[in-house]
């Protein structure tokens, strides 16, 4: 064989093996995509992205957070939907929509303040491929447990990318780890990992829980724990907690 048609095929291999780096997800580096449409057993919950609704120089605030949050619900066309809970932190805005008839979270997505931080899931994706960045007042969905373990309203858990990493289960209201068991986990988690920290309100989900917790005391963030494996993912993409707001 010349030396060509080689390189030719070592280039050809060096990018197929690049691609798949920029696809895969972990629990320690979680990437995002944008342009995707969202799709679940309801059908079309609204964009992957969604375009910023309002055009901020200054970093968005909880009332613009609230509107955006309200106008991607009116988005989704789904009536049993509505919004549980926003929780203020230091980079954005994580907003909690839950099903009335049941009761139990549908998903989780985020608003960045000021464009998601450079290293922070949001910015960039690919290794330096066709890299983009997540504007302020873009709501996304949140990455980690809401795109991987989310057995009903993300298509990665039912998909290629939940079954490549063991996630892809039916969806269900009832899991082998029940809440109570769920917040040991989280708690030992804690134990292992910050001091003087509890956990607070669990919010189950399809598929997994996911958890507040404090420290003194005072709120500090949110862990999800797998209602199947187990598996504990804290939520490091917040930075420190504000406020928060529950609706009825």
């Amino acid at each position: 064989m010349s030396k060509t048609p080689a390189l030719a095929l070592l280039l050809v291999a060096i990018g197929l093996g690049s691609l798949v780096l920029g696809l895969t997800y972990t629990a320690y580096n979680v990437r995002s995509y944008s342009n995707w449409v969202w799709q679940n057993q309801q059908g079309i919950t609204g964009p992957w992205y969604s375009q910023p609704q309002i055009q901020a120089n200054a970093p968005i605030t909880l009332d613009q957070a609230k509107t955006i949050a309200q106008q991607y619900l009116a988005s989704t066309g789904n009536s049993n939907l509505a919004i549980k809970e926003i929780m203020e932190f230091q980079y954005n805005f994580y907003i909690e929509y839950y099903e009335k008839d049941t009761g139990i979270g549908a998903f989780e997505m985020l608003i960045w303040k000021e464009g998601a931080p450079y290293g922070y899931p949001g910015y960039g994706y690919g290794y330096g491929m066709m890299g983009w960045r997540v504007g302020a007042g873009v709501i996304m969905p949140e990455p980690g447990p809401n795109m991987m373990w989310n057995t009903k309203y993300s298509p990665m858990a039912n998909g290629w990318m939940g079954y490549r990493y063991g996630y892809g289960y039916q969806a269900s209201s009832t899991m082998p780890i029940s809440m109570s068991q769920a917040q040991q986990y989280a708690q030992a988690y804690l134990n292992a990992t910050f001091q003087n920290a509890e956990t607070k309100t669990a919010t189950q989900f399809y598929g997994y829980y996911t958890i507040d917790f404090t420290v003194n005391g005072q709120i500090v963030g949110m862990l999800s724990v797998n209602g199947y494996t187990g598996q504990v993912w804290y939520h490091s993409w917040h930075g420190a907690f504000v406020q928060e707001v529950e609706f009825d």
